[in-house]
């Protein structure tokens, strides 16, 4: 352990002061769940660590068409809200009730793939985050925050301390495939939402995780729903270009050409539970 300092800020200013003051060295983390393995086993050595546990960004909030999720709110406390049914089904497979406990939907948002479930229902929701600092907030797409493996917009005097997710009465649907049913890392997580104009599909979100360097959208699969009825053909076309722009990698759980195999797979399963879901309202 190569710990000098840590801090334990009592609020949101006293952190973001502390970050002014320390950045870039200081280490951040909520739960811990991914930074305290790294400096356990010695791969990450920070001088300087700074926990958010205290700094009262916890809350789960929900106004007329907004689900507000502090930085620090648990996996569990996702578990317990009923506002976004599809983030209590990724959080319901994210690792186990321990995990749960302690990992935070902030820190999801940093998790390498395959892991980063809550983050691909984020993605798919239209969520955005909240980024504070001591020169003030800015508030910026999901899309735009995670740039890269490891990369965000985040600046180094930056902390991530709301994620907004509008609520929405559309149904959605999130899978996620690994090789056990439960607590496990994911060959491929798909999260899609689909808005409707009458018989046709209006918009479309596909969110993948596993297949990228962070959680990404299948742009191309979204653009050919546009106006279609969801049927078979436009399902299989759907599927067939996520196949195609994905960027699957080979690991300890899968290999790439597994990973794209089972990307064109549950991406059709998930439009086929959302077609059937559309007969059966008459659409």
């Amino acid at each position: 352990m190569t710990v000098r300092s840590y801090f334990l800020p009592r609020s949101l200013p006293e952190a973001l002061s502390l970050l002014d003051a320390h950045s870039p060295e200081l280490l951040v983390m909520a739960g811990g769940t991914v930074a305290m393995p790294l400096i356990n086993d010695g791969i990450s050595l920070p001088d300087a660590v700074m926990g958010l546990r205290l700094a009262g960004l916890d809350t789960l909030e929900r106004d007329v068409d907004t689900l507000r999720i502090g930085a620090t709110a648990t996996l569990t406390q996702l578990l317990n809200q009923d506002a976004v049914p599809m983030l209590r089904e990724a959080a319901r497979n994210t690792a186990g009730w321990s995990i749960r406990n302690m990992g935070t939907v902030g820190g999801n948002l940093f998790t390498p793939p395959p892991g980063g479930d809550v983050a691909v229902a984020l993605l798919a929701l239209d969520a955005t985050v909240t980024l504070a600092s001591t020169r003030g907030e800015r508030v910026l797409p999901m899309v735009d925050f995670q740039t890269g493996f490891m990369t965000n917009a985040l600046a180094p005097d930056e902390l991530l301390v709301e994620i907004a997710v509008p609520i929405r009465s559309e149904p959605t649907a999130y899978l996620k495939f690994g090789r056990k049913h439960a607590n496990t890392p994911a060959v491929v997580t798909v999260a899609v939402r689909l808005e409707w104009a009458g018989e046709r599909v209006a918009v479309a979100r596909i969110a993948l995780g596993a297949v990228g360097p962070h959680p990404i959208r299948a742009r191309l699969a979204e653009e050919s729903l546009i106006g279609t009825g969801l049927g078979a053909g436009a399902i299989a076309a759907a599927a067939a270009a996520a196949v195609q722009e994905c960027e699957p990698f080979t690991d300890g759980i899968a290999t790439e050409w597994y990973r794209r195999k089972m990307v064109g797979l549950f991406v059709g399963r998930a439009l086929e539970q959302l077609a059937a879901g559309a007969a059966g309202e008459g659409r």
